[in-house]
Protein backbone atom coordinates (compact mmCIF):
# COMPACT_ATOMS: atom_id res chain seq x y z
CA UNK A 1 0.00 0.00 0.00
CA UNK A 2 1.73 3.42 -1.16
CA UNK A 3 0.44 6.02 1.70
CA UNK A 4 1.12 9.74 2.03
CA UNK A 5 1.25 11.00 5.13
CA UNK A 6 0.27 14.75 5.32
CA UNK A 7 1.24 15.97 8.87
CA UNK A 8 0.89 19.15 10.70
CA UNK A 9 4.73 18.31 12.67
CA UNK A 10 7.52 15.64 12.46
CA UNK A 11 10.90 15.04 13.93
CA UNK A 12 12.84 16.45 15.09
CA UNK A 13 9.93 18.51 15.93
CA UNK A 14 9.24 16.79 19.60
CA UNK A 15 5.25 16.74 20.43
CA UNK A 16 2.21 14.19 20.32
CA UNK A 17 1.63 14.82 16.39
CA UNK A 18 5.31 14.49 15.30
CA UNK A 19 5.91 11.29 17.61
CA UNK A 20 2.44 9.24 16.27
CA UNK A 21 3.76 10.28 12.48
CA UNK A 22 6.76 8.88 13.14
CA UNK A 23 5.49 5.68 14.85
CA UNK A 24 2.77 5.31 12.14
CA UNK A 25 5.61 5.16 9.18
CA UNK A 26 7.66 2.43 11.49
CA UNK A 27 4.85 0.57 11.40
CA UNK A 28 3.92 1.38 7.66
CA UNK A 29 7.31 0.33 6.86
CA UNK A 30 8.18 -3.13 9.38
CA UNK A 31 4.47 -4.19 7.72
CA UNK A 32 6.33 -4.19 3.79
CA UNK A 33 3.75 -0.69 2.78
CA UNK A 34 5.72 2.56 0.81
CA UNK A 35 5.29 5.65 3.10
CA UNK A 36 5.73 9.31 2.15
CA UNK A 37 5.85 11.94 4.51
CA UNK A 38 4.99 15.71 3.35
CA UNK A 39 5.52 18.19 6.92
CA UNK A 40 5.88 21.46 7.31
CA UNK A 41 10.07 22.48 6.96
CA UNK A 42 11.87 22.72 10.06
CA UNK A 43 14.67 25.06 11.59
CA UNK A 44 17.35 22.28 11.49
CA UNK A 45 17.43 22.66 7.71
CA UNK A 46 18.24 20.32 5.27
CA UNK A 47 19.68 17.28 7.75
CA UNK A 48 16.57 17.54 9.37
CA UNK A 49 15.48 14.09 7.74
CA UNK A 50 18.81 11.89 7.11
CA UNK A 51 17.64 9.28 10.21
CA UNK A 52 14.01 9.39 8.49
CA UNK A 53 12.40 6.32 8.03
CA UNK A 54 10.76 6.79 4.58
CA UNK A 55 11.68 9.83 2.33
CA UNK A 56 9.95 13.57 3.41
CA UNK A 57 8.70 15.98 1.81
CA UNK A 58 9.02 19.50 3.48
CA UNK A 59 6.75 22.27 3.01
CA UNK A 60 8.14 26.02 3.33
CA UNK A 61 7.00 27.06 6.85
CA UNK A 62 7.64 29.83 9.09
CA UNK A 63 7.29 29.93 13.08
CA UNK A 64 4.23 30.22 15.04
CA UNK A 65 4.79 34.05 16.46
CA UNK A 66 5.10 34.07 20.10
CA UNK A 67 5.71 29.94 19.62
CA UNK A 68 8.62 29.53 17.88
CA UNK A 69 8.68 25.77 18.22
CA UNK A 70 5.86 25.38 16.34
CA UNK A 71 5.55 25.70 12.28
CA UNK A 72 2.90 26.63 9.88
CA UNK A 73 3.21 25.47 6.45
CA UNK A 74 2.75 27.95 3.77
CA UNK A 75 0.71 27.28 0.46
CA UNK A 76 2.98 25.03 -1.92
CA UNK A 77 2.21 23.05 -4.66
CA UNK A 78 4.41 20.69 -3.67
CA UNK A 79 1.44 18.46 -1.61
CA UNK A 80 -0.58 17.49 -4.44
CA UNK A 81 2.65 17.25 -6.37
CA UNK A 82 3.57 14.91 -3.69
CA UNK A 83 0.60 12.76 -3.49
CA UNK A 84 0.83 12.11 -7.39
CA UNK A 85 4.50 11.56 -7.64
CA UNK A 86 4.11 8.48 -5.30
CA UNK A 87 1.00 6.97 -6.80
CA UNK A 88 -0.72 7.51 -3.06
CA UNK A 89 -3.90 4.74 -2.45
CA UNK A 90 -4.72 6.43 0.81
CA UNK A 91 -3.83 9.71 2.25
CA UNK A 92 -3.28 9.96 6.03
CA UNK A 93 -3.74 13.53 7.36
CA UNK A 94 -2.05 13.69 10.92
CA UNK A 95 -4.12 16.19 12.93
CA UNK A 96 -5.13 18.30 10.05
CA UNK A 97 -5.41 22.18 10.51
CA UNK A 98 -3.14 24.02 8.16
CA UNK A 99 -1.04 21.88 5.95
CA UNK A 100 -3.89 18.87 6.45
CA UNK A 101 -6.43 21.29 4.62
CA UNK A 102 -4.23 21.64 1.42
CA UNK A 103 -3.96 17.71 1.62
CA UNK A 104 -7.27 16.71 2.00
CA UNK A 105 -7.92 19.30 -0.76
CA UNK A 106 -5.36 17.89 -3.08
CA UNK A 107 -6.54 14.26 -2.19
CA UNK A 108 -10.20 14.97 -3.06
CA UNK A 109 -9.22 16.77 -6.31
CA UNK A 110 -7.02 13.39 -7.34
CA UNK A 111 -10.06 10.75 -6.21
CA UNK A 112 -7.69 9.43 -3.56
CA UNK A 113 -9.27 8.04 -0.20
CA UNK A 114 -8.34 9.79 3.10
CA UNK A 115 -7.96 9.11 6.94
CA UNK A 116 -8.13 12.35 9.06
CA UNK A 117 -6.18 11.84 12.55
CA UNK A 118 -7.85 14.15 15.15
CA UNK A 119 -5.17 14.69 17.83
CA UNK A 120 -5.34 18.42 18.71
CA UNK A 121 -8.18 20.66 20.81
CA UNK A 122 -7.83 23.55 18.81
CA UNK A 123 -10.76 25.01 20.76
CA UNK A 124 -9.06 24.41 23.97
CA UNK A 125 -6.10 26.66 22.44
CA UNK A 126 -8.26 28.79 21.05
CA UNK A 127 -9.68 29.41 23.94
CA UNK A 128 -6.69 29.52 26.14
CA UNK A 129 -4.53 32.20 23.88
CA UNK A 130 -7.45 34.27 22.03
CA UNK A 131 -9.90 33.90 24.96
CA UNK A 132 -12.42 32.80 22.43
CA UNK A 133 -12.88 31.45 18.94
CA UNK A 134 -13.67 27.95 19.71
CA UNK A 135 -17.03 28.01 17.20
CA UNK A 136 -13.90 29.42 14.33
CA UNK A 137 -12.47 26.24 15.08
CA UNK A 138 -14.36 23.85 15.11
CA UNK A 139 -16.17 25.06 11.96
CA UNK A 140 -12.69 24.60 10.33
CA UNK A 141 -11.45 21.29 11.96
CA UNK A 142 -15.49 20.25 10.75
CA UNK A 143 -14.67 21.02 7.40
CA UNK A 144 -11.50 18.80 6.62
CA UNK A 145 -12.79 16.20 8.89
CA UNK A 146 -16.42 15.94 7.28
CA UNK A 147 -14.27 15.87 3.66
CA UNK A 148 -12.43 12.55 4.61
CA UNK A 149 -13.13 8.95 4.16
CA UNK A 150 -12.99 8.73 7.85
CA UNK A 151 -11.69 10.25 11.01
CA UNK A 152 -9.67 8.48 13.78
CA UNK A 153 -10.63 9.80 17.45
CA UNK A 154 -7.99 8.72 19.73
CA UNK A 155 -10.34 9.09 23.43
CA UNK A 156 -13.74 8.27 23.54
CA UNK A 157 -13.92 11.91 24.73
CA UNK A 158 -12.55 13.30 21.59
CA UNK A 159 -14.82 10.92 19.67
CA UNK A 160 -17.94 12.48 21.81
CA UNK A 161 -16.55 15.78 21.03
CA UNK A 162 -16.01 15.50 17.09
CA UNK A 163 -20.05 13.84 16.71
CA UNK A 164 -21.41 16.43 19.39
CA UNK A 165 -19.91 19.42 16.29
CA UNK A 166 -21.26 17.46 13.62
CA UNK A 167 -18.62 15.27 12.60
CA UNK A 168 -19.34 12.20 10.39
CA UNK A 169 -17.89 8.75 9.89
CA UNK A 170 -15.93 8.66 13.33
CA UNK A 171 -13.74 5.90 14.43
CA UNK A 172 -12.25 4.95 18.10
CA UNK A 173 -7.89 4.69 17.51
CA UNK A 174 -5.47 4.62 20.13
CA UNK A 175 -2.25 5.64 20.77
CA UNK A 176 0.35 3.24 21.02
CA UNK A 177 3.15 3.19 23.77
CA UNK A 178 7.13 1.67 23.59
CA UNK A 179 6.48 -0.86 26.49
CA UNK A 180 10.49 -1.32 25.89
CA UNK A 181 11.61 1.52 26.19
CA UNK A 182 9.58 3.27 29.25
CA UNK A 183 9.40 0.47 32.27
CA UNK A 184 10.89 0.29 35.76
CA UNK A 185 13.65 -1.22 35.77
CA UNK A 186 15.33 1.96 34.27
CA UNK A 187 14.81 3.44 37.80
CA UNK A 188 18.06 5.09 38.15
CA UNK A 189 19.38 5.67 42.29
CA UNK A 190 22.23 7.97 41.20
CA UNK A 191 19.86 10.19 39.09
CA UNK A 192 17.07 10.28 42.57
CA UNK A 193 20.19 11.37 44.40
CA UNK A 194 20.64 14.13 42.20
CA UNK A 195 17.35 15.09 42.02
CA UNK A 196 15.91 15.25 45.99
CA UNK A 197 18.80 15.25 47.83
CA UNK A 198 17.04 15.19 50.97
CA UNK A 199 15.39 12.26 50.09
CA UNK A 200 12.11 13.94 49.05
CA UNK A 201 9.58 12.17 46.92
CA UNK A 202 9.72 12.89 43.55
CA UNK A 203 6.72 14.37 41.59
CA UNK A 204 7.40 14.75 37.81
CA UNK A 205 5.76 16.72 34.47
CA UNK A 206 6.77 16.04 31.48
CA UNK A 207 5.69 17.80 27.97
CA UNK A 208 5.74 21.55 26.21
CA UNK A 209 5.50 24.52 28.88
CA UNK A 210 3.07 25.93 26.96
CA UNK A 211 0.31 28.50 28.51
CA UNK A 212 -2.24 25.41 27.63
CA UNK A 213 -0.74 22.68 29.41
CA UNK A 214 -1.41 24.86 33.36
CA UNK A 215 1.79 23.75 34.83
CA UNK A 216 1.43 26.46 36.87
CA UNK A 217 -1.14 24.30 38.87
CA UNK A 218 2.02 22.62 40.82
CA UNK A 219 2.83 25.81 42.53
CA UNK A 220 0.77 24.47 45.80
CA UNK A 221 2.22 20.77 45.15
CA UNK A 222 5.81 22.23 45.42
CA UNK A 223 5.01 24.21 48.84
CA UNK A 224 4.45 20.41 50.29
CA UNK A 225 6.96 19.24 52.75
CA UNK A 226 9.19 16.31 51.85
CA UNK A 227 8.13 16.86 48.11
CA UNK A 228 10.14 17.57 44.83
CA UNK A 229 8.89 18.61 41.52
CA UNK A 230 10.66 18.41 38.52
CA UNK A 231 9.48 19.52 35.27
CA UNK A 232 10.74 18.09 31.83
CA UNK A 233 10.44 19.91 28.57
CA UNK A 234 10.77 23.40 27.30
CA UNK A 235 8.41 26.07 25.60
CA UNK A 236 7.28 29.54 25.75
CA UNK A 237 6.10 29.45 29.11
CA UNK A 238 9.33 28.31 30.82
CA UNK A 239 11.08 31.24 32.36
CA UNK A 240 7.34 32.60 34.02
CA UNK A 241 7.37 28.90 35.34
CA UNK A 242 10.54 29.00 36.82
CA UNK A 243 9.04 32.15 38.42
CA UNK A 244 5.72 30.25 39.83
CA UNK A 245 7.04 26.71 40.66
CA UNK A 246 9.37 27.42 43.82
CA UNK A 247 12.00 24.83 44.37
CA UNK A 248 11.02 23.02 41.12
CA UNK A 249 13.82 21.70 39.71
CA UNK A 250 14.07 22.12 35.18
CA UNK A 251 15.61 19.70 33.20
CA UNK A 252 14.72 21.15 29.86
CA UNK A 253 14.18 18.82 26.72
CA UNK A 254 15.21 15.62 27.44
CA UNK A 255 14.58 12.18 24.65
CA UNK A 256 15.34 8.33 24.43
CA UNK A 257 16.94 6.79 27.04
CA UNK A 258 17.46 9.61 28.74
CA UNK A 259 14.03 10.63 29.38
CA UNK A 260 12.82 6.60 30.27
CA UNK A 261 15.79 6.96 32.91
CA UNK A 262 13.95 9.66 33.99
CA UNK A 263 10.06 9.00 33.78
CA UNK A 264 11.18 5.88 35.75
CA UNK A 265 13.68 7.42 38.87
CA UNK A 266 9.94 9.96 39.52
CA UNK A 267 7.59 8.29 42.57
CA UNK A 268 4.49 10.02 41.00
CA UNK A 269 3.60 11.45 37.55
CA UNK A 270 1.28 14.60 37.33
CA UNK A 271 -0.43 15.59 34.07
CA UNK A 272 -2.16 19.18 34.18
CA UNK A 273 -3.26 20.07 31.07
CA UNK A 274 -6.95 19.81 30.66
CA UNK A 275 -6.95 19.88 26.75
CA UNK A 276 -5.66 16.69 26.14
CA UNK A 277 -7.55 14.55 22.96
CA UNK A 278 -5.08 11.58 24.33
CA UNK A 279 -2.26 12.05 26.23
CA UNK A 280 1.15 10.27 25.39
CA UNK A 281 3.03 11.14 28.35
CA UNK A 282 0.09 9.51 30.84
CA UNK A 283 0.95 6.35 28.78
CA UNK A 284 4.67 6.49 29.39
CA UNK A 285 4.45 7.29 32.86
CA UNK A 286 2.22 3.95 33.14
CA UNK A 287 4.65 2.36 31.54
CA UNK A 288 7.62 3.10 33.53
CA UNK A 289 5.06 1.87 36.77
CA UNK A 290 4.46 5.25 38.21
CA UNK A 291 1.20 6.39 40.09
CA UNK A 292 -0.43 9.11 37.86
CA UNK A 293 -2.36 12.12 38.44
CA UNK A 294 -4.42 13.81 35.65
CA UNK A 295 -7.55 16.07 35.14
CA UNK A 296 -10.69 14.01 34.70
CA UNK A 297 -11.13 15.47 31.39
CA UNK A 298 -10.16 14.38 27.52
CA UNK A 299 -8.05 11.22 26.98
CA UNK A 300 -6.90 10.85 30.37
CA UNK A 301 -10.63 9.69 31.23
CA UNK A 302 -9.77 6.45 29.23
CA UNK A 303 -6.32 5.50 30.55
CA UNK A 304 -6.20 6.44 33.92
CA UNK A 305 -8.27 4.34 36.32
CA UNK A 306 -9.19 6.37 39.65
CA UNK A 307 -8.50 4.98 42.52
CA UNK A 308 -6.85 1.71 40.53
CA UNK A 309 -4.11 3.21 38.58
CA UNK A 310 -3.96 6.77 39.83
CA UNK A 311 -6.25 9.99 40.46
CA UNK A 312 -8.28 11.70 38.47
CA UNK A 313 -8.96 15.75 39.74
CA UNK A 314 -11.22 18.29 38.45
CA UNK A 315 -9.55 20.18 35.64
CA UNK A 316 -7.95 23.66 36.49
CA UNK A 317 -8.37 22.70 40.62
CA UNK A 318 -4.81 23.77 42.18
CA UNK A 319 -5.79 22.09 45.64
CA UNK A 320 -6.74 19.24 44.26
CA UNK A 321 -3.85 18.42 42.62
CA UNK A 322 -2.17 19.27 45.98
CA UNK A 323 -4.00 16.81 47.93
CA UNK A 324 -3.66 14.12 45.32
CA UNK A 325 -0.27 14.26 45.34
CA UNK A 326 -0.34 14.52 49.15
CA UNK A 327 -1.81 11.28 49.90
CA UNK A 328 0.36 9.43 47.05
CA UNK A 329 3.59 10.90 49.04
CA UNK A 330 2.64 9.58 52.55
CA UNK A 331 2.07 6.44 51.20
CA UNK A 332 4.47 4.28 49.20
CA UNK A 333 2.59 0.79 49.54
CA UNK A 334 0.31 2.81 47.73
CA UNK A 335 2.33 4.33 45.19
CA UNK A 336 3.67 0.94 43.96
CA UNK A 337 0.18 -0.60 43.71
CA UNK A 338 -0.99 2.12 41.61
CA UNK A 339 2.36 2.00 39.41
CA UNK A 340 1.96 -2.05 39.25
CA UNK A 341 -1.44 -1.86 38.20
CA UNK A 342 -0.62 1.33 35.97
CA UNK A 343 2.07 -1.34 34.03
CA UNK A 344 -0.05 -4.16 33.14
CA UNK A 345 -2.61 -2.15 31.93
CA UNK A 346 -0.42 -0.69 29.16
CA UNK A 347 1.56 -3.54 28.57
CA UNK A 348 -0.76 -4.65 25.57
CA UNK A 349 -1.26 -1.34 24.19
CA UNK A 350 1.81 -1.26 21.96
CA UNK A 351 2.82 0.61 18.93
CA UNK A 352 2.40 -2.78 16.97
CA UNK A 353 -0.86 -3.63 17.87
CA UNK A 354 -2.23 0.09 17.23
CA UNK A 355 -0.58 0.14 13.69
CA UNK A 356 -2.15 -3.08 12.77
CA UNK A 357 -5.52 -1.07 13.90
CA UNK A 358 -4.92 1.49 11.61
CA UNK A 359 -4.25 -0.41 8.72
CA UNK A 360 -7.37 -2.24 9.28
CA UNK A 361 -9.13 1.40 8.88
CA UNK A 362 -6.80 1.53 5.96
CA UNK A 363 -8.53 -1.15 4.33
CA UNK A 364 -11.76 -0.53 5.55
CA UNK A 365 -11.78 3.07 3.63
CA UNK A 366 -10.31 1.55 0.43
CA UNK A 367 -12.96 -1.63 0.61
CA UNK A 368 -15.86 1.22 0.78
CA UNK A 369 -14.44 3.59 -2.22
CA UNK A 370 -14.29 -0.05 -4.05
CA UNK A 371 -17.77 -0.99 -3.56
CA UNK A 372 -19.13 2.68 -4.24
CA UNK A 373 -17.39 2.70 -7.14
CA UNK A 374 -18.60 -0.72 -8.44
Amino acid sequence: MRVVIVSESFPPDVNGVAHCALQTVRHLTARGHDPLVVAPATAAGPDADVFAPCPVVRVPSLPLPGYAQVRVALPSRRVAAALTAHRADIVHLASPFVLGVRGMAAAGRLGIPAVAVYQTDLAGYARTYMGGGQSAAWWRLRGVHSAADRTLAPSTAALRDLEAHGVPRVRLWPRGVDTGRFRPAHRDPVLRGELAPGGEVIVGYVGRLAAEKQVELLADTCRLEGVRVVVVGDGPSEDALRRQLPGAVFLGRRTGTDLARIFASLDVFVHTGPYETFCQTVQEAMASGLPVVAPAAGGPLDLVDHGRTGLLVPAGDEGAIREAVRALAAGARLRAAYGAAGRAAVEGRTWEAVGDQLLAHYDEVLATRSAVAA
